[in-house]
Order: structure tokens, then sequence, then C-alpha cells
């Protein structure tokens, strides 16, 4: 294993492990180590497949599998049968139809970073852990556990009454548009406009950091005291360093309800969001601002980059496409 001398969370420089401000924000201020208390489960060893037939899979959603987590004795392991997860382990892919597998794990995480730090997006609490062997893996803090239970959380699909059943294979991405996605914030959220307001800069952010996989299921609404609220950000990548054929927006019907006709990026303008804020509830000035957020330098997303755990190619391939991504909203 690699001695590490940034945060694998905050990518904070002078850290052999997780910062203060990491531990804080994902073990409720406890010590907890960065490697992984438990085999890679790509490893075909009697020790990995014992460990991963007793976790209990979250779910499989295309190559991308999930493993429940705990925290034990400031160690991260495997849930056991009958234990409530309180993280979620995102390990390499599986699939040889994505590319760059090795580095799917530090895309996500830096790509949540970003949102976090630079854009003032809440998210859920996440880093980089490390199996014995090295490899990285994704780990993301659960939002919607508590220590007496779980909050309920709704997913978009749910809420517009999608599922593969009625919908077809393809409901999370072929249903419906970011539009019809606003309006389901604004009939169950007391807060719209100030979730609106979230929603929308989500939007924006998942369009400059080339996110096509914003699906319906990676949208949810989450009750806390008897009140609805949109959720922290997650599942936020750069689909682009992943997918040989990426898209524009992950919603086949894109920004609008009526849908969008794209041929190449330059479809897709400042006009088009400018559209969509008025549309889904946003006065003017709050639209400018917004969009302007994205449109200004910002020098820590090329710091960040340079200090995550994507490969220098990926980082230069990253931020060129993001450069170009703001431009495109000027």
């Amino acid at each position: 294993m690699k001695e590490l001398n940034i945060c694998p969370s905050t990518l904070q420089e002078g850290f052999t492990t997780y910062s203060p401000t990491a531990c804080k924000a994902l073990f409720n201020c406890k010590t907890v180590s960065h490697i992984f208390s438990g085999p890679n489960p790509e490893t075909d060893t009697i020790q990995a497949n014992d460990a991963i037939s007793n976790i209990g899979r979250i779910s499989l959603s295309g190559a991308q599998p999930k493993f429940s987590v705990v925290v034990d004795n400031n160690v991260m392991r495997y849930a056991r049968k009958g234990e409530t997860g309180t993280f979620i382990l995102k390990p390499r892919p599986t699939s040889y139809n994505i590319i760059n597998r090795d580095y799917c794990a530090a895309n996500e995480h830096v790509t949540m970073q970003i949102a976090s730090q630079v854009y003032g997006i809440k998210t859920a609490a996440n880093a980089l852990c490390f199996f014995e062997d090295g490899t990285p893996a994704y780990i993301t803090r659960r939002f919607d556990v508590h220590k007496n239970g779980k909050y309920k959380q709704e997913d978009f699909a749910a809420l517009m009454g999608y599922t593969k059943d009625n919908g077809g294979s393809n409901y999370k991405y072929d249903k419906a548009s970011y539009e019809d996605c606003a309006e389901i914030i604004h009939k169950y959220t007391k807060a719209a406009l100030v979730d609106i307001r979230r929603f929308f800069r989500l939007i924006l952010f998942n369009f400059v950091t080339l996110n096509d996989d914003a699906h319906l299921k990676n949208f949810s609404l989450l009750e806390r005291n008897g009140e609805y609220r949109l959720s922290p950000a997650y599942d936020l990548i750069n689909t682009s360093l992943q997918l040989r054929q990426p898209r524009i927006f992950a919603l086949d019907k894109g920004l609008f309800k009526e849908g969008m006709t794209f041929t190449d990026t330059h479809t897709v303008s400042r006009a088009d969001f400018e559209e969509f804020g008025r549309r889904i509830g946003l006065p003017n000035r709050v639209i400018k601002q917004e969009i302007d957020m994205f449109t200004i330098e910002q020098p820590l997303v090329k710091e960040m980059l340079s200090r995550s755990f994507l490969s220098a190619e990926l980082q230069k391939h990253y931020w060129l496409s993001f450069s170009y991504r703001c431009f495109m909203l000027k």
C-alpha cells in the first residue's frame, strides 16, 4: 500500500489518512483507518467469497456493484447478515464495457468533492478507501440512516410512478425531463423554491462535469420531521471518462417536457438553461447568479483535480471537458 500525503476524502495536502474535517463528516469525529478491513471482492479467494456471500448486496445497477458497510472498532468492514449498513462501498466496476475502470472510484470521488467544496452543493459525505492490495474503492455515508432507524427516501422514478414493469427497461431515462423533475419538488416540498434553486444548480453542475447518468433514480426526496426536502446529491461522476459514447443529458427529453433535439453539444446553450430556470419558477436574478457561478474561473477545480487519484491523462481530459462546458454557458 502506497503511503498517502493527501486526505483521501477532502483532498487536502499533508495528511497520511483521513483529515479531522473528513472524520467529522464521515465518522462523527472518530478516527477511522482508510484501509478497508475486508477482501477486495474481485479477488478469487476463499476469504473473499465467504465475505461477499454474507454481506447483503444493496443493488447491482448495470456494472456497478454496491456493498453495505459498517464501522467497527475504528475500521470499515462489510455489514453482516442482519446489520444495517451506514455506508455504501463501490469497488471497481466489473463490466468491460466501461473504460478506465481502475479510475471510476477516483472519478466519482473528485466530482463529489468539487460539487461540495467549490459549488456549495449539499452532497452525501464521501471518500476513497483502499483494500490491502492498494486498490481504491469509493465509500459514501448513507444519509437515510440514523441511530434510531431510517428516514423515508423516495427517488423521482418512484414519485412519478415509474417502474421497470410499467415503464420498460429504460424507464429511468426516457419517461421524463428535468422540467418534470422540478414539478415533483414543487408538488411534495414545502420549501420548494429553496430546493428548486438547489436542483437548478445541480443540473448545471451535471452539465459542466459531463455527468450523463443523472437519471430519475439519482434524485430523491428525503422525509425528516414530517417534511420532504431534496436529498443531498449522490452518484455524481464525469461519465465521459468511463463511457465510450457519452450523451449530453441522462434524460432523453433533456431539460424540457416537450423534449430537445440534440445534434452535438453546441445544441445546448446558456439560453436553454435560462429558459429552464424560468419554467421551473426561478426569478431571472437567481437564474443569472446560478449560471454565472459556472462561467467564472474556479481555480480550486483544477487544484482538486491535480490532487485527485485520477491518472494525469484523465485529470487533463476532465479539466479540458469541464472548461469547454463552462465556456458554453457564457
